[in-house]
């Protein structure tokens, strides 16, 4: 199968191609520019493999927690593929994501979500898919709960703001990629879990965007 994936979950802006399993990616530090830098980015991809837009026969995206304008870049452009197209859609958690970039099998997700607070989430690898072992959740740091059992590690910007948070090993460097959204969107969508491209929505995990001028005061 060949399609693209899209992660702009982050600061980090990125773009993957699988074609019959081999995924060619690149990404770069986009801060607010990920709409003007994905679709070259994608074009780029194409191109080095010889294909072009109307070859794809799906297309992923990393559908959050994160960034709400992030979020809703990644779904419209993967919307925007496919609508056009008659596609299958798939969303991938970008904390499934993070836990797939991280290189391990016991993985503690901690994004940081503005307003001192974080989308955290304990997953363990079994086999191909992550299984939730402490669902995903948008949550003042102090308030994480510990995963139960050892051997985790901690990865995400959450670390680097609010600290190891009792974790033993922390990455606060890795991040969502399209890399690892395409890795795990391959079983599924060969599954046939993908969607009308209409179905596709972020996982906001949370619907508040910012605190409120009495909220600021009193904090």
């Amino acid at each position: 199968m060949r399609f693209a994936a899209f992660e702009t979950s982050s600061e980090w802006c990125s773009v993957a191609l699988s074609i019959d399993g081999d995924i060619a990616a690149v990404e770069r530090r986009a801060g607010h520019r990920h709409s003007e830098l994905a679709l070259p980015m994608l074009e780029q991809l194409l191109a080095g493999a010889g294909l072009k837009p109307a070859d794809l026969q799906a297309v992923a995206f990393g559908a959050g927690p994160g960034s709400f304008t992030g979020l809703r870049i990644a779904c419209g452009l993967a919307q925007g593929l496919a609508l056009a197209r008659d596609l299958p859609v798939i969303g991938i958690s970008s904390l499934e994501a993070i836990a797939q970039e991280s290189g391990g099998s016991r993985v503690v997700a901690c994004i940081d979500a503005r307003m001192r607070e974080v989308y955290y989430s304990a997953l363990e690898k079994h086999v191909d898919h992550w299984h939730e072992v402490i669902a995903a959740q948008c949550i003042p740091p102090e308030n994480a709960p510990e995963p139960p059992g050892g051997d985790w590690i901690g990865v995400g910007n959450g670390f680097a703001v609010y600290g190891s948070l009792g974790m033993k090993k922390v990455l606060p460097e890795v991040h969502p990629t399209a890399l690892a959204v395409a890795h795990l969107a391959a079983p599924r969508l060969a599954a046939g879990e993908g969607v009308d491209a209409a179905q596709a929505t972020p996982i906001y995990v949370r619907d508040k965007v910012a605190f409120t001028k009495a909220e600021l005061a009193n904090r």
